[in-house]
């Protein structure tokens, strides 16, 4: 989907949704986001923050007590929005034995204990998928209830997205994208969705499964929110962390943030399972491009950066040092966008 000025001006849907149904992929299929679920767990935050819920100078061990000392005294939530924090990454730390489809309680419990982060907290910038589902379970327990339901309430209703919703294992989900595995060596497809993986399914770093026509609606809010919202947007598609100063990247708040060209674009890509998604903007055009994929081994960027030479924008940030190298595995620009999976 392409966004200018307020319109769409395309949208097209190509593949299936479903292989053993054969659905059609359109404008209504909802689409695991993966990172991009992110712009939605930070501006919970700062919403919260803004109403003096909270601060983002709080520290952990405010919101979770059991947290170790020597890191839940220390890492803050600004931290955990900017991705620098340090803290551990929980994958390893999982007892994969005993979870099946792990939730933002379960990453709580693989790193509460630990006594150390990967850096001094507020010093360096390291993605952090763990910083995002504890962000999810601070919005759990400031608003009393629980993530899905906060987002329900304050994003998706308000923005007119009723069948966007935060995967909850079991609960159906409108016009759903399963996700895919291309094998070259077997030219086939298999399924790789949120029963393929123990990870998928963590609620506040990938949850989100949407449209991209309800999609648009965040688009179009985020462009142009209410006076209420306003101060929340604005924080978070700034620059709040520096990357990269020779490129001018920084992390605001769920959003990375070039400012490398005359316009500033601000952008984000997912990854969860066999979902791949991308979201490009130049907020001072008022322009958008939004791509999402159930299955991997599609270079998104690329597609991206054709996509603004055919509608004449002009804008370095894409800018890979081989082009057949996947924005989320190049360097040196992307390089910080790079996902665990």
């Amino acid at each position: 989907m392409i966004s200018k000025n307020g319109k769409t001006v395309f949208q097209n849907g190509y593949g299936l949704a479903n292989i053993q149904t054969r659905e059609k992929i359109s404008g209504n299929t909802h689409f695991n986001i993966g990172s991009l679920t992110k712009q939605f767990t930070a501006f919970c935050i700062v919403q919260l923050a803004e109403k003096k819920k909270l601060s983002l100078t709080d520290k952990l061990i405010k919101f979770f007590p059991g947290f170790n000392k020597k890191v839940g005294s220390v890492v803050t939530i600004q931290e955990l929005l900017t991705h620098s924090s340090g803290i551990t990454d929980h994958y390893e730390f999982v007892d994969t034995n005993l979870v099946k489809h792990a939730t933002c309680k379960d990453v709580l419990n693989a790193v509460k204990n630990l006594d150390s982060t990967y850096f001094i907290p507020g010093t360096k910038f390291q993605y952090s998928n763990t910083a995002y589902c504890l962000l999810a379970l601070i919005v759990e327990k400031i608003s009393g209830m629980p993530y899905n339901e906060y987002v329900k309430k304050n994003i998706f209703t308000p923005l007119a997205m009723p069948h966007s919703v935060v995967l909850q294992i079991g609960k159906p989900i409108s016009s759903q994208a399963y996700g895919y595995e291309y094998d070259s060596s077997k030219n086939a497809f298999s399924k790789l969705d949120a029963v393929e993986s123990i990870f998928f399914t963590t609620e506040g770093d990938g949850g989100i499964y949407t449209s991209a026509d309800e999609y648009m609606h965040w688009l179009q809010f985020s462009q142009n929110p209410p006076a209420a919202d306003k101060a929340v947007i604005q924080k978070a598609r700034s620059s709040q962390f520096l990357i990269d100063p020779l490129n001018k990247l920084s992390y605001g708040y769920g959003w990375f943030i070039s400012e490398k060209d005359t316009d500033k674009a601000v952008y984000h890509s997912g990854s969860n399972g066999g979902f791949r998604a991308i979201v490009f903007s130049i907020p001072s055009k008022n322009y958008f491009v939004t791509i999402f994929s159930n299955r991997n081994g599609i270079d998104l960027e690329k597609l991206v950066q054709q996509i603004n030479k055919i509608e004449g924008v002009t804008n370095n940030s894409f800018t890979k040092a081989e082009t057949t190298v996947s924005f989320i595995d190049s360097s040196p620009i992307f390089a910080p966008c790079k996902e665990i999976l």
